[in-house]
């Protein structure tokens, strides 16, 4: 009879470690925590793929270097060429002096100066000091530029007064100066063409120092154009 009741506790012990092992059971769902934790390490790998990210900004660097080349250094050079231009090209030194201008006596015969036309002289006058590099385009333009027919109380006559000249420009060659006009004549009468021709070739020979003059208008020589007065 003792050894059924050992054998009944023996069962008895067995369930008890059967229930204890059944209480052990449910701690298995602890790797599905350690599988919890893989996840979490997924979303760690994503910070670094942010790095990358922060990276190429880093490539946006080179885009500052182009602000030195908008610099303006180069700018500033093109302001050289206008001082080139300041030097004028003529050889000749500027100076300053009297301008001689010649007009007409009327009448006087040769006395007091060149004979010319219908028994008339020529007679020099000076102005006042002026400063030029070539004194023959001041010194026809001063007289072209008087629209008075006396010339003071002189008693010496301007016979271009009326005319409408401009100088265009002069040359000399040898002993010869040779001026161009353009524009057209008003004489008041035949005796006025050789007193017009000798105003303006003999202003200009003393402008330019030489000794025989040559005057073409809009292109044609001064005695051509006069002959059709």
């Amino acid at each position: 009879m003792t050894r059924p009741r050992l054998t009944a506790f023996s069962v008895l012990g067995l369930c008890t470690l059967f229930s204890l092992s059944a209480c052990f059971g449910p701690p298995t769902p602890a790797p599905t925590s350690s599988s919890a934790a893989p996840t979490a390490t997924s979303t760690t790998t994503a910070s670094p793929s942010a790095s990358p990210t922060t990276a190429s900004p880093s490539t946006a660097s080179p885009s500052v270097t182009t602000t030195p080349t908008a610099a303006a250094p180069p700018s500033s050079t093109p302001a050289s060429p206008p001082a080139a231009q300041e030097p004028t090209p003529t050889g000749l030194p500027e100076q300053e002096a009297p301008l001689t201008i010649y007009y007409v006596a009327i009448d006087d015969n040769g006395i007091s100066g060149p004979r010319i036309g219908c028994g008339d002289s020529l007679v020099a006058t000076t102005t006042a000091p002026v400063r030029f590099t070539d004194q023959v385009g001041p010194s026809i333009g001063t007289l072209l530029a008087n629209k008075n027919r006396d010339v003071g109380l002189s008693g010496l006559v301007n016979v271009l007064y009326q005319s409408n000249l401009s100088y265009v420009g002069g040359e000399l060659e040898g002993s010869t100066i040779t001026i161009y006009l353009t524009g057209q004549f008003m004489l008041g009468g035949v005796c006025d063409i050789p007193r017009a021709k000798a105003q303006l070739e003999y202003t200009a020979m003393a402008a330019a120092g030489a000794t025989s003059a040559r005057v073409f208008v809009n292109g044609r020589p001064i005695d051509e154009v006069l002959s059709l007065k």
